[in-house]
């Protein structure tokens, strides 16, 4: 069945809004201006992205802040059930939600999938991730276990979840992680459309795993410079047909460059709270995704978007950004803005209009934008 959601339509670059769900987005700054993550922002934003016609929406699994003065995305909304509302809420847009899978048993999580997509009509995905955050696990007295084993037991995971989605018998699983009797599900999907699943990962382990289990990996952007070669290698590995890539950035976009550069130094070095880097600094390491050489260079894109992929200028450096990483193999991405609600408006009417010029997305009409 053809998926009945708009990340299934045409734009060639597709956009969502990253981290909405959690206290300060994907910022970790003192500003004042930092987003709040109300329940009644959120269905706004989620609105006025809807009207300017990007895809989807993408929220981050939190179950800690990261300290420091601000102790960012210390507060955050759960993921399933914000989903749902939100699903609820609209009328295009796909709306993910993003699961520790360690946390959640497939069984559950299955059913519970199906039933936000109903209420969403087909528009729902799932962002698995296996996680690496120790005190997240210790909260939830789980074993962290080794990198490379939590993407095994990932892969047993998706594995329970597409059989129920897909057989109408009740089966047995017997695997390392799971011992499971009589196993039945219904309903299944909408309109035979399973939800699409996406998966981040920046190890080897966590991208062979996205694109043997995955509809699409989510990548964040370490070296820009190589990307398309890793991106190319990438695709080569994954067998016959494309394998879809969406990344995750930042953006902050004024009506100059200078002004863009400007906010990004208020944000960053006048307002970051850099206490808070060096316990992300600490947790990364622990996950073991990315190299720690790497990783102390990366303190700025920490406080701008926790790590993700920075993009700061003027309407016409945002755009052709976009069209840059869309040349070397990038999908799409999510992206994070610091105040979602207060910047949403002047990157519809100045970035998107540019996107559609350079052949990324086509035009929202008029009446749609507002």
């Amino acid at each position: 069945m053809t998926r009945t959601t708009v990340l299934a339509q045409d734009n060639a670059f597709k956009l969502g809004l990253f981290g909405a769900n959690c206290a300060g987005g994907l910022a970790i700054t003192k500003a004042p201006e930092r987003w709040v993550e109300s329940w009644d922002n959120n269905l706004a934003a989620a609105r006025l992205a809807e009207a300017a016609g990007l895809e989807f929406m993408l929220p981050i699994a939190r179950w800690h802040g990261y300290r420091g003065e601000v102790n960012g995305q210390g507060s955050s909304l759960e993921t399933l059930t914000w989903a749902a509302g939100l699903l609820a809420g609209t009328r295009e847009i796909a709306v993910f939600a993003t699961i520790h899978v360690p946390f959640l048993n497939p069984v559950f999580a299955a059913k519970q999938a199906i039933t936000v997509q109903m209420i969403g009509h087909g528009r729902f995905g799932l962002n698995l991730v296996a996680g690496g955050n120790a005190p997240e696990f210790a909260m939830f007295g789980i074993e962290l276990l080794e990198h490379d084993e939590r993407y095994r037991f990932a892969e047993e995971w998706v594995s329970v979840v597409r059989r129920l989605w897909t057989e109408p018998a009740p089966f047995d699983f017997k695997g390392r992680f799971f011992d499971l009797k009589g196993v039945i599900g219904a309903p299944k999907p909408y309109e035979g459309a399973a939800p699409m699943m996406i998966s981040a990962g920046s190890s080897g382990a966590g991208r062979n795993f996205a694109v043997r289990h995955a509809d699409c990996l989510f990548m964040n952007i370490v070296q820009f410079e190589t990307l398309a070669q890793e991106l190319a290698a990438l695709r080569a590995s994954a067998g016959p047909g494309r394998a879809t890539v969406f990344a995750s950035g930042h953006v902050i976009c004024r009506r100059s460059r200078q002004e863009a550069i400007d906010y990004h130094r208020y944000i960053v070095h006048d307002m970051g709270d850099w206490e808070a880097v060096q316990h992300i600094l600490s947790l990364r390491q622990e996950q073991q995704s990315v190299p720690m050489e790497k990783l102390i260079k990366m303190k700025e894109r920490l406080i701008g978007g926790i790590g993700t992929f920075p993009i700061v200028g003027d309407p016409d450096d945002v755009a052709q950004t976009f069209k840059t990483l869309h040349e070397a193999g990038i999908d799409g991405m999510a992206v994070g803005l610091v105040d979602y609600l207060a910047e949403l408006p002047f990157f519809r009417d100045e970035v998107l209009p540019r996107m559609a010029r350079l052949g990324l997305r086509q035009a929202v009409p008029v009446a749609a934008e507002r």
